[in-house]
């Protein structure tokens, strides 16, 4: 095992090795072959993860290309190479699995599906000589010998794209990929093909395997990333230029004004922009890039807040208004000017109501539904809102809204003009429902494996609403707890959400293996209403 700092990653598949090495004195038992199944299903996961990180970054290399392929043609195409050669190592530990799985279990195995390995499918998960026949060979001659070969040439492929001041990934590769023969122990020798692959059964084998392809997958990653870095290594400090529109709103009432900031992110402070306001024209040069010329009269910006620009205009008749221009910047390197450019747009109307729900776009049975209330050119103790079904009523700076019942409800905000008058600013339509069902629990799980002691010290089922920003309180009123024994079904029902005695009694009579349902639970929300909500079906560990 590596020595230094290890990741959580690495120290598990270390631990896995320790108990690999445990298992040759052993006859290896169904539960612990299936556990292996389970670690190769974990590393499977983990490599696929990998893989859509790493995917990510490869697009993020062609959208830097596109922008400016003088800079980052080279390190894309370093990139590139990496992904050519991740794959081929990868594609090949598969293809060595296939060839594993289809000796032990014929040239149609149901193990092998969509390209992958289904591991629980596996008949000789533990068959010790396959393994190692394939990977170590009759004389040292498996291919265990050439995948070696191939892991330390790529190995030595990705350090060689490692500057020497980055010496902790070439650390981190050197860890990941290691393929050096393990020390002499007791007096006996081994190789690294002998350690991996030799008098190990099958699973463990096809797990070994697929944790050297998440080491190749997560070394492709560190150098990704390395190589991405080193796009603006000697450029900006920062890794993205982005024009960027914050208006203070892009709502404005008539003889108002609209204001908006304009900057560059990660904006430098010793060199400020330059900012152009009008129409311009997108050309490509004769080398591929891609530059920006105003046209026309233009405006310049020469108001500025904490290198912010800062754009205001009268907001005249109503209608809406679209406006852009371009950002520049001196570049660092003191070659062409970098030209951002951007677009935003504004709307000028009347004077009008808002009124926004807090946390839904719709009002639900039962609970309080806060929701905040404007009225433009209007004072917040001038507003009067009135609601066609239901309640509405002020609560600190907002307002609660109760429905009456399922269907639509209308809120009306009129603004008070003093001297008994009253002007209408608007109605808004919410739609109405019933909360959605609860999830019952118990133990705090919806089902699957549990502990038979875990489960015998519980009290009561319970019912959360998930997925909702409501914490509305649902009680169960009733639940059976159904259990088969000897061939015979064996139930016992509940009136209300505790755990009866005669129902502790069906847990404690289970064993090992067995599944146990609370089933037709029942649950009263704060609307009245009686929801069936489901079963929960567990399977005693």
């Amino acid at each position: 095992m590596a020595h230094g700092k290890e990741t959580p990653r690495q120290k598990m598949i270390g631990m896995m090795y320790l108990v690999l090495t445990a298992l040759l004195a052993l006859n290896v038992s169904k539960d612990v072959l299936d556990a292996f199944v389970i670690v190769d299903e974990g590393l499977t996961k983990t490599t696929k993860n990998f893989v859509e990180k790493n995917q990510s970054i490869y697009k993020e290399f062609e959208q830097k290309a596109i922008e400016n392929p003088q800079k980052v043609t080279k390190w894309k195409d370093y990139a590139l190479e990496v992904k050519k050669r991740s794959d081929q190592l990868y594609d090949y530990m598969q293809q060595l699995k296939f060839e594993i799985v289809r000796k032990s279990d014929g040239e149609n195995p149901e193990a092998i599906k969509d390209g992958q390995i289904l591991g629980m499918k596996l008949k000789a998960k533990d068959n010790l000589d396959i393994p190692a026949q394939i990977m170590v060979g009759d004389n040292n001659n498996g291919k265990g010998v050439g995948l070696k070969a191939n892991i330390k040439d790529y190995r030595e492929f990705l350090i060689g794209l490692i500057a020497d001041n980055a010496p902790t990934i070439k650390e981190s590769l050197n860890k990941d990929l290691d393929t050096s023969d393990p020390p002499v122990a007791d007096g006996v020798i081994h190789t690294w093909v002998s350690e991996h692959f030799e008098h190990l059964p099958l699973i463990a084998v096809i797990t070994i395997l697929s944790s050297l392809q998440s080491n190749i997958r997560n070394a492709e990653s560190d150098v990704l990333r390395y190589l991405y870095s080193q796009i603006d290594a000697s450029a900006f400090k920062f890794n993205q230029l982005e024009a960027i529109v914050l208006p203070k709103s892009n709502y404005v009432i008539r003889g108002d004004s609209y204001e908006a900031r304009l900057f560059i992110a990660a904006f430098d402070t010793t060199q400020p922009p330059r900012i152009l306001i009008g129409s311009y024209d997108k050309k490509v040069l004769p080398d591929g890039t891609i530059d920006y010329v105003m046209k026309g009269s233009y405006d310049s910006i020469s108001t500025f807040e904490k290198g912010q620009g800062v754009y205001k205009v009268g907001a005249g008749t109503i209608g809406d208004r679209k406006w852009g221009g371009l950002i520049v910047l001196k570049s660092p390197t003191g070659g062409a000017d970098i030209k951002k450019p951007f677009e935003a747009s504004y709307t000028v109307a009347e004077p009008s109501a808002t009124v926004s729900p807090l946390k839904m776009n719709v009002f639900y049975l039962g609970v309080d539904n806060p929701v905040e209330i404007a009225a433009s050119g209007t004072a917040a103790d001038k507003i009067i809102p009135q609601i066609s079904q239901g309640s509405i009523k002020r609560v600190g700076p907002s307002y609660i809204v109760n429905p009456a019942r399922i269907g639509n409800a209308l809120i009306t905000v009129f603004a008070d003009q003093g001297n008994g008058q009253r002007k209408n600013m608007g109605t808004k339509e919410f739609r109405v429902k019933a909360l959605p069902d609860p999830v019952a629990k118990v133990a705090g799980q919806k089902g699957g494996v549990i502990a038979k002691n875990i489960l015998s010290a519980q009290t009561m089922v319970v019912a959360e609403l998930e997925g909702s920003d409501f914490q509305a309180p649902f009680r169960i009123t009733s639940f059976t707890v159904s259990i088969t024994q000897s061939g015979f079904a064996k139930e016992e029902t509940s009136n209300n959400d505790q755990i009866t005695a005669a129902q502790k009694d069906l847990i404690r009579s289970i064993s090992r293996g067995q599944r146990i349902y609370f089933q037709d639970i029942r649950a009263i929300g704060p609307d009245g209403s009686t929801r069936n909500i489901g079963t929960i079906d567990f399977k005693i560990n």
